[in-house]
């Protein structure tokens, strides 16, 4: 779906692109999809493999495709919004008669301490799901918000503008997140204490996961004891602090890996090992296969230099 703005530009990574926005002041953009065709064997940017400097909500009214997120295959269906986060591969495979919207926006815009509880990580974060149904009866407010959003990012700027377009981008956030609370009441009852230590959690795993491998780390810098960390996350996710961490680390292993031509030994540095046989070692109780193995069974280019 790239095709559909050219206000973005691709920065320079090893391998892989990364979509951020033309300007550094830009940080929301919305694009209306109307019975928008992507073949198969189109021309679309979002064709290639790429990360996002920027999160992304694909709003489908109507339409049918699928994507491919972090080499997970997520389809587009009516009535879904799927969910891009910052710093997640993503591949648009294709789409027939994408009625909707794209919403992609920075974490600049959310930062004033009113909009603190609007934060996407809820969703975004590696054990999350990639689509949230929408309900029938929210079908036409949820229209006519990101309508009201795209006119307000069509005109020139003015004094009000940012705040109009936070408080929009707030209650498009709140929304989905209302929707996607509701099936997961159906899966858990976890509280909301946990789940606001979990998206706490999953901010700074995101950013530090290279280098915090310690649960007490995480505990540490959130300001709560170990084990009030270690219950939230069990809650919520049924997992320990420390096979979360792990779960990060070796995705970002295994999206390198997938899409780059890095080395193993560049790849291992990137998720925050210092030495490759152990990076090796590791990678291989986790996956099954070596890093070599893993990038063979799949096809990825080899690197270019040992």
């Amino acid at each position: 779906m790239s095709g559909a703005s050219s206000s973005r530009r691709a920065r320079s990574a090893p391998d892989l692109p990364v979509d951020v926005f033309a300007s550094p002041e830009d940080s929301l953009e919305i694009v209306l999809l109307a019975d928008e065709n992507y073949a198969e064997d189109g021309d679309c940017g979002n064709r290639r493999p790429h990360r996002h400097a920027y999160h992304e909500l694909i709003w489908s009214r109507r339409g049918s495709g699928s994507h491919l997120i972090d080499d997970q295959r997520s389809p587009i269906e009516p009535q879904l919004v799927t969910v891009i986060g910052r710093g997640q591969v993503h591949v648009f495979e294709e789409g027939v008669g994408l009625d909707g919207a794209i919403v992609r926006f920075g974490d600049e815009i959310l930062t004033v301490e009113a909009m603190a509880r609007a934060n996407p990580s809820w969703l975004v974060g590696f054990q999350g799901p990639h689509s949230v149904l929408v309900p029938d009866s929210a079908v036409p407010h949820l229209d006519a918000l990101l309508l009201a959003l795209a006119e307000e990012t069509s005109r020139p700027s003015d004094g009000r503008s940012i705040d109009i377009r936070r408080h929009l981008l707030c209650a498009l956030l709140l929304w989905v997140e209302r929707w996607n609370d509701g099936r997961q009441s159906r899966q858990h009852a976890a509280d909301g204490a946990a789940v606001h230590i979990y998206q706490r959690f999953l901010d700074v795993l995101e950013r530090d996961f290279a280098r915090r491998h310690g649960a007490r780390e995480y505990a540490d810098e959130l300001g709560i004891p170990q084990a009030a960390l270690s219950r939230a996350l069990a809650d919520v996710t049924g997992r320990r602090t420390k096979e979360l961490i792990t779960d990060r680390r070796m995705l970002e292993a295994a999206r390198l890996l997938r899409f780059t031509t890095q080395t193993i030994g560049e790849v291992a540095v990137r998720a925050g090992f210092d030495d490759r046989l152990y990076f090796s070692r590791s990678f291989k109780l986790y996956y099954g296969k070596t890093p070599t193995e893993y990038r063979a069974q799949i096809g990825s280019p080899r690197p270019t230099s040992p």
